[in-house]
């Protein structure tokens, strides 16, 4: 399978449109055209539909095997280019906004890296495909335990840090006195929605799903959830820290058997400025 028809077909069906996907890819819309017969000629099914342009149930199928099959060709380019001769320019870390902590900012040198800021399942494909020179991803997890990352490439993957967890509430809430709160205590409460930026409860306690947070600002995840519109679990540190500044209350997690993981990923074969700087970051505080 050409992969550069594949591409040409995820376009199409994100875009619904085939000029749309020429614009965006560069082509013709009559190359465009050409390049989707080709590949259903070369699967011997229609992929899309084409008025309107939407995907067949095999053009389905197939979009569930094209991201991550492209993603691995993207990556491995990456690699290659890597192998090949070290990038120019600054280094460049990504970072999910919880692992954006004390010590990551102490293991920064003050100059010569870029620091984006993405979400956590951002940063696994920010690595294998170059975007980025080295990533810090987070999650929940059992002691020890490593995050289930998304096999996009091949990865190095170390553990950095472990914390305890806490929930962040209301200072008026009934919770907000208590010494500890178990999962038990949560079945019913109403939690933030926020993919990008905070830890998703256990699922044992995810039955009340509140406002939905789309941003990546720590800080505006930690004053909703003061403010009332839902709880929030973070790392103990950033939780009684966001609580003393916006008038909430943190409440350590309990008898749950997890923690808050921080992971370095890094390409198999780092530049050595890139090896450097992970060798900082992974360095025990």
């Amino acid at each position: 399978m050409d992969p550069h028809l594949l591409r040409t077909f995820a376009a199409v069906a994100r875009l619904a449109s085939f000029s749309a996907a020429a614009r965006e890819l560069g082509y013709t819309q009559s190359a465009v055209s050409q390049h989707i017969a080709a590949l259903e000629a070369d699967l011997g099914t229609g992929l899309l539909t084409r008025r309107p342009v939407a995907p067949t149930p095999a053009g389905l199928r197939l979009l569930e095997h094209a991201a991550p099959l492209l993603l691995r060709i993207d990556a491995a380019r990456a690699d290659v280019r890597r192998l090949a001769a070290a990038p120019p320019g600054r280094l460049t870390l990504a970072a999910s906004p919880l692992a954006v902590g004390p010590a990551l900012l102490a293991a920064l040198p003050s100059t010569g890296v870029e620091l984006r800021v993405v979400p956590p399942a951002a940063v696994p494909a920010a690595v294998a495909t170059g975007g980025c020179d080295l990533g810090l991803t987070d999650g929940t997890a059992a002691p020890s335990d490593p995050l289930r990352l998304p096999d996009v490439a091949p990865l190095a993957v170390t553990g950095v840090a472990e914390e305890p967890l806490a929930v962040l509430l209301p200072a008026g809430h009934p919770f907000a006195g208590r010494a500890a709160l178990r999962l038990d205590d949560l079945a019913d409460a109403r939690w933030l929605d926020a993919p990008h930026v905070g830890l998703a409860p256990p699922a044992a306690a995810r039955t009340a799903p509140a406002l939905r947070y789309d941003g990546t600002d720590l800080n505006a995840l930690c004053a909703l959830a003061a403010a009332g519109h839902g709880l929030a679990l973070l790392p103990r540190r950033v939780a009684e820290t966001a609580a003393a500044g916006a008038a909430g209350a943190a409440v350590p997690l309990a008898g749950a058997r997890l923690v808050h993981r921080t992971e370095l990923l890094a390409p198999r074969t780092p530049t050595p400025a890139a090896a450097a700087l992970a060798a900082r970051l992974a360095a025990p505080a």
